[in-house]
């Protein structure tokens, strides 16, 4: 049983299938957000039985598959992407990817669930990415003696894309007529050839990379303004408790209640500068007037919130694109998760304002790439130790 790792640093896994390095019962990769931890599994569909092994870490290995694989909520807050699973080989072994998500505000409950399935048995190292696996490695060391083998975030977010394109035919998609509903259709995008494409990742914030080979990128720009600052500004302003919530209000919306428009500026389009009517001309701007202040809903003031954070990123991505002549621009992360709103916002945005010279790109497994990279990195090492620092 291989209990750490480190390598070469080279991001592709030509060679995933001829040099496997651990026995695949605690195969799975962590990626700690700000708002969210995603967690990667891979279920072996015939776990070896070592003989080698006392039979307390091999009871040990039968939980925790049994654990993971059996249940689709995990304590208050852990959820299994069931929709998302997909069966793969990752070595000599063919088995399927669980997808598991939890706040990363319950971290501490995940360690203690870590520590009462006797999780510390198994391996003495976990590759883990995002800014949690600095935050929480004490933790993770001093609670469960477990090292947290830090990657590097964004190498791990593009390996990840990279290998999931490459198992998953369905893995990329595109709107056409995102903004008509009778007409609105989700169609499959071929991947094949890529290059150049823009990544924009949307996390708690938003980080925008450049892509311009499957071993080359280069981080260009990203906001501060992401997912956890709709979900923050929802919170404050509707009282909601929850994404799914705060998403589920903003279906519901009319962010023109709370919006300034075009028209309500004008009395209709702009038309010198070809400005349409319904273009939003200032979030939030109908909030100074104390008649239309009250009149807002809960609904509305979420939608408002969901086209400004949604408008600012595509806004913010398609000027990075046209800087670096880039015609087709991914977004991952898990803002968009379950956010279908969202991108059909994007890809309206990317296309009007482009004249139609660029496609917003959407991926199936949104914000689990990280992840994903992670238990690559455990299964096939690429990065040296400097990737710890």
């Amino acid at each position: 049983m291989a209990k750490s790792v480190c390598g070469s640093s080279d991001l592709t896994d030509d060679h995933l299938n001829e040099h496997p390095v651990i026995t695949p019962f605690t195969w799975f990769g962590l990626d700690v957000g700000g708002s969210l931890t995603k967690l990667v599994y891979f279920e072996p569909e015939n776990i070896p039985d070592d003989d080698d092994q006392s039979s307390e870490i091999k009871k040990a290995i039968r939980i925790i598959h049994k654990y993971l694989s059996g249940n689709t909520a995990y304590g208050d807050s852990g959820v299994r992407d069931t929709h998302l699973e997909i069966k793969t080989q990752l070595g000599e072994y063919t088995g399927s990817m669980h997808f598991i998500r939890f706040p990363t505000a319950a971290m501490p409950a995940f360690i203690e669930l870590a520590k009462s399935k006797n999780f510390p048995l198994l391996a003495t190292t976990i590759c883990a990415t995002g800014g949690g696996a600095h935050k929480f490695s004490n933790e993770y060391e001093t609670q469960l003696k477990m090292k947290l083998r830090k990657i590097d975030e964004l190498s791990s977010l593009i390996r990840g894309i990279h290998y999931m394109e490459s198992i998953n035919h369905n893995e990329s998609f595109y709107f056409t007529s995102p903004t008509i509903k009778e007409k609105c259709q989700k169609l499959n995008y071929n991947f094949v050839h890529p290059y150049p494409y823009l990544c924009v990742n949307m996390g708690s914030g938003v980080s925008i990379l450049a892509v311009t080979g499957p071993k080359t990128f280069t981080r260009i720009g990203g906001t501060s303004i992401g997912g956890a600052t709709f979900l923050g500004l929802c919170c404050a302003l509707t009282g909601c408790n929850s994404f799914e919530e705060a998403l589920e209000l903003a279906s519901q919306g009319d962010n023109a209640k709370c919006d300034k428009l075009v028209s309500d500026i004008y009395g209709g389009d702009y038309k010198k500068f070809g400005l349409p009517g319904h273009l939003v001309a200032s979030s939030f701007g109908h909030m100074m007037d104390p008649e239309k202040s009250k009149a807002a809903s809960r609904a509305d003031l979420a939608r408002s919130c969901l086209a400004m954070v949604t408008y600012n990123i595509s806004s913010l991505a398609r000027l990075n694109a046209e800087k670096q002549g880039i015609e087709n621009v991914v977004f991952v992360g898990n803002f968009l998760r379950k956010n279908t709103l969202s991108m059909r916002l994007i890809a309206h945005a990317m296309n009007y304002w482009s004249n139609g010279s660029m496609k917003a790109i959407f991926l199936e497994h949104e914000g689990y790439f990280g992840a994903i990279g992670s238990l690559l990195e455990l299964i096939n090492p690429q990065y040296d130790d400097t990737s710890e620092s």
